[in-house]
């Protein structure tokens, strides 16, 4: 599948956070209604790909660590989910019977095509893009 409900959440997270402010957890999830469980994962995610900073704390949170005009769409999504795959005989090691050197499977071919696009594109979209138009 190509996004998951993670991916989905983590750019909600980013939203939350577009203002630059320091915003809680518990605030995060109310304004994206968010499950806490999963926004405390997926935040983790961001933080670890540097997209993040966390303040520990009663006052704690988490904020930008970057501006919304240097993250990509892509970045958001590839640092919950790394593979971003249209299909999964998209992934290394997959292996499929009807694509092979002697017969390569053309929809494969045509799949592989279009997710080159797809990733360009995402790659080209800014959060502030996304959020701001």
């Amino acid at each position: 599948m190509l996004f998951t409900k993670e991916c989905d959440y983590a750019i909600r997270i980013m939203r939350a956070l577009s203002d630059g402010e320091l915003v809680s957890v518990s605030n995060i999830c109310g304004a994206e209604q968010l499950p806490s469980a999963m926004t405390y994962k997926i935040t983790r995610k961001l933080e670890k790909q540097g997209l993040l900073k966390s303040c520990r704390g009663t006052n704690g949170g988490y904020c930008l660590n970057r501006t919304l005009s240097e993250i990509s769409l892509y970045d958001i999504c590839a640092a919950v989910d790394p593979d971003i795959l249209l299909l999964e005989c998209m992934k290394d090691g997959y292996h499929c019977s009807m694509n092979n050197q002697q017969k390569p499977c053309l929809v494969h071919r045509e799949f592989c095509r279009l997710q080159s696009m797809l990733l360009q594109e995402m790659r080209q979209k800014s959060l502030s893009e996304l959020f701001f138009g």
